[in-house]
This record gives structure tokens, C-alpha cells and sequence, in this order.
């Protein structure tokens, strides 16, 4: 078992430390360091933000269960809530994410009020669009000079345009928010910019709400301009979910679909399966082992215990922390035999990329839409697509909390 930092408890007992980095020498795999939380059983205390001791589970069965139990609490400015930021300064600056950070019945009441606009029969009307999408902007990369940028030039783009087209978000402006989306998710930027970009999103998008409260259109953020005015929600809460909706459409799925891709340059014969295939069952289960096999949240999924907590022979008492590690769920032997190989062709249904229970991702069937169109349209238009540089060289997003790559250098 690799090892990991330990710091003893006051019984002298060694408590390994969160979070731990990746290594440049596995760099689509969860760190050693967290790896090796699993070998203390499915729940650990670690040492974490701020000399704080909460709990990490490691766990499938565990998460799963704890993701559904109403005893903890999303809410992220609750005492014991395993963060960076201090709780006390935690809304400073417009940073609340809007549902995110919510319990019910406040979290399903705001959830509710765009839960239709993703379901699986409105996203899938989407297709063609995304598939026209995709076609384009890989014309536009064969067209242009070589070596191409695959981050810039497709994983990027699409789902900021996927996502600007759904909110009513002008694309335009996209080098605006991807920007200021980059500080909010960056691992290494201050508090007060990580503040200053959120508030500069949460601006951007009330001025567009406030706009669309005049000229409404066929859009989400105009379908939650109605329900200002018929006083079932504030102007300031559709702002805030707009950002929320901004951030996590564009941000999640563009590291995907890069990570991804250069995760199969590695792969041939997986890839060949996806390439070489027109059915779409095939396709369906090869995104669903990509999201399993990579691991794109670094925290975790994050909660405090409300009340005391029975869990595989540990109690969590009221007040604890808790961290969901969904990388390492996803590498449970127990669930995922041989969970270290990519098998495209494995039933990986179970993953928990996108959570579980009342906060799952609302927008999963959307990501899971545009990574079905674009992984195969991608290595079937460019059947000879080859990373320029190799790993050691390639720029991880070592630096940020949701996992990625900075550049994909390609050619063909």
C-alpha cells in the first residue's frame, strides 16, 4: 500500500493528511496519498483544512448511503464543514453557489425551478445541435494551423456554447467567464480572487437577468425571470443559479472531454471501440467507464453531520465533517473488478461521478449528451489524431480543483 503524510491524534495514532497531490507519474489515477486512504477502511478521519480532523470516506456502499441521508448537511457555512475557506467567510464577496451549498426544502425548491430544462427527452432534442456544433469546430481545427490546441480549439468552446445557448448567455462573451471561471476553480488563487471572480459572474449575470426581466426570450434564465415575477423567487437566487449553471456546464465537461481524449491516445484499442462503432449502446457505455476511470473533482463531495451517524462500525458524531471521495468509490473492487483498467466495455452504471441523492448533478444528462457526441464524431472525422508532446510534458491542471488539462497539443 503506498503511503501517505500521517500527523498522530492526541492518542497517538497516526491520521494521514488531506488533500494529497496527484503524481506526474500516473496522472490520470487519484494520488497515492488517496489512494492509500482506502487501505484504513471505507471511512478515515484525516488531518485537513485548518487542523481540522473530519471524516474521509473511501468507501462505494458508504458514500452512496451517506450521499442520500438528510443527516448531513450541504450547507458549507455550518461549523465542522470541511472547507479552505473559513465558514464565518464563506459568502464574502457573492461566493455561495447557489442550491450547491442548500438543504431541503430551500435546495429542491431552487432545483425544481430548472430540473425540467435537463431532462433526458429536452437534452436529447439538443443532439443535433451539438452534433452540428461538433462538426464545426473540428472543420475549423482541420482547418487551421498545426499543431492544434485541443482544449482551446473543441473540449472548451462546445460546452461553453452548449451551455450559453441553454441559459441565454451570449457566447460572445465567453472569454469573460471562462476566465473568471478559471480563478474560481483555480487551487492556487487567494481567497479574495477566488471572491473578486464570483462576484464579477454574479454581477455579469444579474445585469443579464435584470435585461431579460424586460426582453424575455427562449431561454433558461428568461424561463427564471418568470418565476420572479410571479414572486416565487428573487432576482439575486437567479443570478446565483445562473453562475452555478455557467460554471459547472462548461467547466466539468471541457475537462472531460479533454482528459478524456488524451486518456485514449493512450488507449488504442479502446479507443478503436469507440471510433469503430455506430451503435450507440456501445457509446452510451463507453462515456459511462470515462467518468468512472477519471476523476475530475479533487476535494470531494463535502457535508457536515447534523446528527450522530452509525457508518460500517463508526460513529459520526453531530458536528463532524465529511468528505465524499467519488475517485476512490469509483475504484472499488468490491463494485469495479480490476477498477485500474480502462475497459470501455464494462457496465460502470454504478459510478459516482455525478453524486448521488438529492444533489446529484442536474445537469448529467447533458454532460453525459455532448461527451457521447464528441468523443466518437472526434476520432472518426481525425482517425490519426496524436498528442504532440508526451505526459511528462503535457499540462495537467495540477493547480485547480476540478482536474483537467491547460493544453492538449495535437496533430494529425
Amino acid at each position: 500500500m503506498t503511503s501517505t503524510p500521517t500527523t498522530p491524534d492526541a492518542r497517538g495514532r497516526d491520521i494521514p493528511d488531506f488533500p494529497a497531490p496527484r503524481s506526474s507519474e500516473c496522472p490520470f489515477a487519484p494520488s497515492p496519498g488517496m489512494r492509500a486512504l482506502s487501505g484504513y477502511g471505507p471511512l478515515t478521519r484525516v488531518r485537513s483544512w485548518g487542523d481540522s480532523t473530519p471524516w474521509a470516506v473511501t468507501g462505494h456502499a458508504e458514500q452512496k448511503a451517506l450521499l442520500s441521508d438528510p443527516r448531513l448537511s450541504a450547507e458549507f457555512t455550518r461549523p465542522g464543514f470541511p472547507s479552505p475557506v473559513d465558514p464565518a467567510h464563506a459568502h464574502a464577496g457573492g461566493t455561495d453557489l447557489s442550491f450547491v451549498g442548500m438543504d431541503d426544502p430551500e435546495h429542491a425548491r431552487l432545483r425544481r425551478m430548472i430540473g425540467g430544462t435537463f431532462t433526458i427527452k429536452r437534452v436529447e432534442a439538443m443532439r443535433p445541435r451539438v452534433q452540428e456544433m461538433t462538426d464545426d469546430f473540428i472543420d475549423a481545427m482541420l482547418a487551421g494551423p498545426r499543431p492544434a490546441d485541443l482544449v482551446q480549439d473543441l473540449a472548451l468552446p462546445i460546452p461553453s456554447l452548449v451551455i450559453s445557448d441553454l441559459l441565454g448567455v451570449p457566447y460572445e462573451d465567453h472569454a469573460f467567464f471562462q476566465s473568471n471561471s478559471r480563478t474560481i476553480v483555480s487551487a492556487v488563487a487567494s481567497p479574495q480572487e477566488r471572491g473578486a471572480a464570483h462576484t464579477n459572474l454574479a454581477t455579469y449575470l444579474d445585469e443579464l437577468v435584470g435585461r431579460k426581466l424586460t426582453e424575455p426570450g427562449d431561454d433558461l434564465l428568461s424561463s427564471l425571470c418568470a418565476q420572479i415575477e410571479k414572486g416565487e423567487l428573487t432576482r439575486r437566487e437567479a443570478a446565483t443559479m445562473g453562475v452555478l449553471l455557467l460554471l459547472g456546464g462548461h467547466e466539468t465537461t471541457a475537462n472531460m472531454i479533454s482528459l478524456g481524449t488524451l486518456l485514449l491516445l493512450q488507449h488504442p484499442e479502446q479507443l478503436a471501440l469507440i471510433r469503430d462503432t455506430d451503435d450507440p449502446a456501445v457509446i452510451r457505455a463507453a462515456v459511462e467507464e470515462l467518468l468512472r476511470y477519471l476523476s475530475i473533482v479533487h476535494l470531494g463531495r463535502r457535508r457536515t453531520a447534523m446528527e450522530d451517524i452509525e457508518v460500517a462500525g463508526h460513529t459520526i458524531r453531530a458536528g463532524d465533517g465529511v468528505i465524499l471521495l467519488g475517485e476512490l468509490a469509483n475504484r472499488d473492487p468490491s463494485v469495479f473488478p480490476d477498477p485500474d483498467h480502462l475497459d470501455l466495455t464494462r457496465d460502470a452504471r454504478r459510478h459516482q461521478a455525478f453524486g448521488a441523492g438529492a444533489h446529484h448533478c442536474v445537469g448529467q444528462p447533458l454532460a453525459r449528451m455532448e461527451l457521447q457526441v464528441i468523443y466518437p464524431t472526434l476520432f472518426r472525422r481525425i482517425p490519426t489524431l496524436r498528442a504532440v508532446d508526451g505526459l511528462d510534458t503535457i499540462p495537467f491542471k495540477y493547480d485547480a480543483v476540478i482536474y483537467g488539462l491547460h493544453a492538449l497539443p495535437v496533430t494529425w
